[in-house]
């Protein structure tokens, strides 16, 4: 009886595990991929960088989530370290061009995770 109770709770996070990784890998292949620009308004830029920001620790903190068998986690954990940088760099009026592409690349999969 108990081996049919664990089999049942496994078999609810199995959706979870079908996972195109491949698609996801290529996502970010090239830092040119990315969304954020240096070239762009600085004020544009910051705004963009703190909303996926934002929207990554929005992600980080919630336990729906942090319990998820989806990497969605990792991906959120990841874009709010590499958008608080590449904030922080903004804030100083550098615009790291590595970090911005960070930024916007580990947003862009947790996002594909989420859905």
């Amino acid at each position: 009886m108990g081996a049919v109770i664990v089999l049942a709770a496994s078999a609810t996070h199995a959706a979870d595990l079908v996972v195109d990784y491949v698609a996801v890998a290529k996502q970010c292949d090239t830092l040119d991929a990315s969304s954020l620009k240096a070239g762009q308004d600085i004020t544009l830029l910051t705004k963009e960088v703190v909303s996926r920001m934002d929207q990554a620790v929005a992600v980080a903190d919630d336990p729906r989530w942090i319990s998820s068998t989806r990497p969605t986690f990792v991906w959120a954990s990841e874009a709010k370290v590499a958008c608080g940088k590449a904030y922080g760099y903004l804030q100083s009026g550098w615009r790291d061009e590595d970090y911005l592409a960070k930024c916007d690349c580990f947003h862009a999969k947790m996002l594909r995770f989420m859905h």
